[in-house]
């Protein structure tokens, strides 16, 4: 990680690869170019086989992703390949543009590689993913770097709890969140009922969001992975409070909002939304529903993209 921040801290990597903007703290562990908060989230709509997208303060890094990056040398390298051939008089975004204009640019660049060395294109897979496909992590529909994003959501799936039996005597499960069009999931466990994952998903939520869903599966090898139950977490508690309270950085630790427990939710327990060390978290557990048994435990962290 000193390597990396020393990377970041050389002169052209002081901006945003795609827009400009000063201070980036994200980075695109595939690509090789550190980005801002803005462009992160379009980068993440694009899927994980275009772009990877990591914090440089936030995340663990693996050695291979910071190979890589070493390896590129940064926006300016990238940015020499990427933007070979980019049209004479071609804007590109700044840090005020509109996400459409981020959006409609990051896509060109990166996807459909139009301003890359013809020769050096390479052909795009199949962008949609199948969920009950174990090997799959992300899926994304090419209009979704359209959307308008306000922020970014990581959930850490920390445990599952007396899962559904699926198997002869245990299962193999897995976990997918589906927030939009948007899905993710954690690694699977061999024969667990009670598996801790301690594995962060992230996930760019949209103007118009709507629950994140989550759904628990039975990896299988001869047969359609099957369903081990299902739950909802509603954003909007989590959303609304870190909202009216502004930027947690400048907050003291404390209780900003909570999700009640009810008869209409998953919920075992009341969820309380706090701030913690200029973060806003969120503890959710869920009991899992239309299965016979099984608890799933989750943490929640908000990052509004205007902080």
């Amino acid at each position: 990680m000193r390597k990396l921040k020393e990377l970041l801290h050389k002169r052209d990597n002081r901006i945003c690869a795609d827009c400009s903007a000063p201070d980036p703290k994200w980075a695109s562990a595939n690509i090789g170019v550190f980005i801002c908060l803005k462009c992160s989230g379009v980068h993440r709509s694009l899927g994980t086989h275009i772009s990877k997208v990591l914090s440089v303060t936030l995340d663990e890094w693996t050695d291979d992703e910071i190979s890589s990056m070493l390896e590129v040398g940064g926006n300016s390298y990238a940015n020499a390949i990427y933007e070979a051939f980019l049209p004479g008089g071609y804007h590109k975004p700044h840090p005020d543009s509109s996400q459409e204009e981020r959006a409609d640019f990051i896509r060109s660049k990166y996807e459909l590689q139009e301003f890359l060395k013809p020769s050096l294109r390479i052909v795009s897979i199949n962008s949609r993913k199948d969920v009950g496909n174990a090997s799959s992590s992300y899926s994304f529909k090419s209009e979704a770097g359209m959307v308008e994003f306000i922020g970014i959501l990581k959930v850490k799936v920390i445990r599952g709890t007396k899962l559904a039996v699926r198997d002869m005597l245990s299962s193999d499960p897995y976990v997918v969140l589906t927030l939009g069009q948007q899905k993710a999931k954690t690694r699977v466990i061999k024969s667990n009922l009670n598996p801790f994952w301690n594995e962060v998903l992230t996930l760019s939520v949209p103007q118009r969001y709507g629950p994140l869903k989550l759904q628990v599966y039975d990896h299988d090898v001869l047969s359609r992975d099957d369903i081990m139950g299902e739950a909802e977490v509603d954003l909007q508690p989590m959303i609304t409070a870190a909202t009216a309270f502004g930027d947690p950085e400048l907050l003291s630790d404390m209780q900003i909002g909570r999700w009640l427990k009810s008869r209409d939710n998953a919920l075992t327990k009341d969820s309380a939304v706090n701030v913690g060390g200029g973060k806003v978290k969120q503890e959710v557990s869920l009991r899992l529903q239309n299965v016979e048994s099984g608890e799933v435990e989750l943490e929640l962290e908000w990052i509004a993209l205007n902080q």
